[in-house]
């Protein structure tokens, strides 16, 4: 996924022409710049925190739910972050093909149906992103099995990001994971692009191993997204943290006592 918030300085002038607005439009908006900040430092609940208030001084402040909503999946507050990006989507209808983020959240939600069906609308906005018709093949896998959503994927022409046409075709199971693997190093690349690219072929194929059913390899591929990469700069940030969250639920789950257990 390739859409990025604005900065907080251009967040805030897109969002307040000072000498426009009244006093409590004002302060919302330079609430909303410094929650962003906030979340760019990796300071997700003070983020929350900032748009709270910013939806407070304005409840029809858009930006607001969608800088909190992102925020709140951050800090793997999960519904949360649906609800916010819901209340983002009334707010701005026209806005709505372009949630990645919301597909995103429904999906880790289990809120399948939904999760496909942002992913399928976000087709209409940018049809050539692999990694929006691997969110749906998640979501429908988790619905109608692997079989249905290999074949009803979403289709890509050339997405020219490496290695994510390999991606796709794995996912298709034209590919197998080797050879996502081996193209990442294609063409001998400099240490931080191997990097990147290591890092989207290891999220998707322990995505992909999740949606097989196969747990152990799931969980090697989606640790090693998230503990080998947070340093990383080739990535965007905001899909290392999806992998972060991943990996924090695994982990959680491995500490759970078992069902029947003392």
């Amino acid at each position: 996924m390739s859409h990025r918030l604005p900065a907080a300085t251009t967040l805030l002038a897109c969002l307040c022409l000072t000498h426009c607005l009244p006093a409590s439009a004002e302060e919302a908006a330079r609430l909303v710049a410094e929650a962003q900040t906030a979340a760019d430092r990796g300071e997700w609940q003070q983020a929350v925190k900032l748009a709270s208030q910013a939806i407070a001084a304005d409840a029809k402040l858009s930006t607001a739910y969608y800088v909190r909503g992102r925020a709140h999946f951050q800090a793997g507050e999960i519904k949360q972050s649906v609800a916010d990006f819901d209340r983002y989507v009334k707010l701005r209808p026209d806005r709505e093909s372009r949630q990645w983020e919301r597909g995103i959240s429904l999906y880790y939600a289990g809120e399948y149906q939904r999760g496909a069906d942002q992913f399928q609308l976000y087709q209409t906005f940018h049809d050539n992103d692999v990694e929006n018709s691997t969110w749906r093949y998640l979501c429908l896998a988790k619905i109608s099995g692997v079989k249905k959503a290999r074949t009803t994927m979403l289709p890509i022409k050339n997405d020219r990001r490496v290695p994510m046409m390999q991606i796709y075709q794995m996912y298709r199971g034209e590919l197998t994971p080797e050879e996502v693997l081996a193209a990442c190093k294609v063409g001998e690349p400099a240490k931080e692009v191997l990097a990147g690219r290591l890092f989207y072929a290891r999220l998707y194929l322990g995505l992909y191993y999740d949606s097989l059913g196969k747990d152990d390899l799931a969980r090697r591929y989606l640790l090693l997204a998230a503990d080998e990469h947070k340093e990383t700069q080739t990535v965007n940030r905001y899909m290392y943290d999806v992998a972060r969250i991943h990996a924090d639920m695994i982990r959680r789950e491995k500490k759970a006592p078992q069902k029947g257990s003392e």
